[in-house]
């Protein structure tokens, strides 16, 4: 009889790597391992013999990356979602398209179930699993970091070791990184404590640290249409190739370096690093076509909007309804953000320095101080302060007039 069938999101780390001899040890599954590459790089390198080794009978690698930009990374920016402040999302928009990967292989496959290797305390078990529910709801699904004996990653180090299991990192260097196109991040070891500065020398692997990056400033063009970028300095590039070559500039630059304490979908802290050097330009010359494209309305919703997107993302909810109703909207608001964004990077930093669009609002006659054309006239203003100020005059007159009492 036939064994049956599990898939596992396979990674090559140290967790996915165990977990294909545990879920052979403890269900007797044959494991079909899926990498969904989102730009992993050269982590993707050899998977295929090391997935066999410990146990998998096979390894799909999906390519996803040209998807992955366009239709998860694209929507984000151009909802200017930003989580706190600070994260610009970049592993929580990958694992929806990685999780619709896995779901459409285990249909293809037969299986009965499908296992991650995200812990008990990330936001990354909820992101899986709430796309797996969505499109998939008759899988099963298995998470070996909340039921296995394992405590922490140097028991899993121990595990591999104990079983001939090849791994790629060792104790001396247990950061957690997730990386794909848009991102890297780094935590664990000395980044657990909020008070300790990354040592950014030894931390980064896209990114120059901003004292070490160029003595003169770089200038850069990137182009838009309908709120996606689609050039750099006049040159058209797809959406993949734009933010690949992003990444190098700002890398260069030392831009896009994001020290994080982020409250955790889980109830708790965690501290991280994260680098996105294109990304973080790309957030910088959208918001600058925005100031000149959009009217005074449509940005302030927008940017509520933008605080709820952030969150549906990094919670998982990318296969709502509500996700898709508000990425609706932001298409609608995206019709006349076309236009060209100059940019300064300089040491970690960037300054705009120019933009111009077709749909600009700025109209250089209205805006000067001067009073030559026929839509403004100063005297208007005399009338508009007046009643806009009238509710303020009124209950002034009430006040004086309860104090005299």
């Amino acid at each position: 009889m036939a064994k049956e069938k599990v898939v596992l999101a396979y990674s090559g780390g140290l967790d996915t790597s165990i977990i294909i001899h545990w879920l052979i040890e403890n269900y007797d599954y044959e494991v079909i391992a899926v990498c969904g590459d989102v730009g992993q790089g050269k982590e993707t390198e050899g998977l295929e013999e090391r997935a066999k080794k410990a146990g998998a009978s096979k390894l799909y690698i999906a390519d996803l990356k040209e998807e992955y930009v366009k239709d998860y990374i694209f929507p984000t920016l151009k909802a200017g979602a930003v989580y706190e402040g600070k994260y610009l999302l970049g592993t929580s928009h990958a694992r929806p398209i990685i999780a619709k990967k896995l779901v459409e292989i285990a249909k293809k496959e037969g299986a009965v179930a499908i296992c991650h290797g995200a812990t008990g305390k990330g936001n990354d078990q909820v992101r899986f699993e709430l796309t797996i529910k969505a499109l998939a709801p008759e899988l099963k699904i298995i998470a070996p970091w909340r039921v296995w004996d394992i405590k922490s990653r140097e028991d899993a180090v121990d595990y591999a070791e104990k079983n001939g299991i090849e791994i790629p990192v060792t104790k001396k260097d247990l950061y957690s990184r997730d990386r794909n196109v848009w991102h890297i991040s780094h935590e664990g070891m000395d980044l657990e404590d909020p008070w300790n500065e990354p040592q950014l020398d030894n931390l980064l692997k896209l990114t120059t640290p901003p004292e070490k990056a160029p003595d003169t400033p770089k200038y850069i063009t990137v182009g838009f249409e309908k709120g996606e970028p689609v050039s750099i300095d006049g040159k058209n590039y797809s959406p993949l190739a734009l933010v690949e070559e992003l990444n190098k500039i700002g890398g260069e630059y030392g831009i896009g370096i994001a020290d994080i304490v982020e409250d955790r979908l889980v109830g708790m802290k965690s501290r991280g690093v994260y680098e996105t050097p294109g990304g973080t330009i790309l957030y910088a010359a959208h918001d600058e076509l925005e100031y000149l494209c959009l009217d005074r309305d449509t940005q302030a919703f927008k940017r509520q909007a933008a605080i709820k997107f952030a969150e549906l993302v990094y919670d998982g909810k990318w296969f709502t309804p509500l996700r898709e109703a508000l990425s609706a909207f932001v298409d609608s608001t995206q019709q006349t953000v076309t236009g060209e964004v100059k940019l300064k990077l300089y040491k970690g930093h960037i300054s705009p320095a120019g933009a111009k669009s077709k749909y600009s609002l700025y109209n250089e006659d209205i805006a000067s101080f001067g009073d030559s054309h026929e839509l403004y006239s100063h005297k208007d203003a005399e009338g508009f302060i007046n009643l806009f100020g009238l509710p303020l005059k009124v209950r002034a007159l009430m006040n004086e007039k309860n104090k005299n009492n």
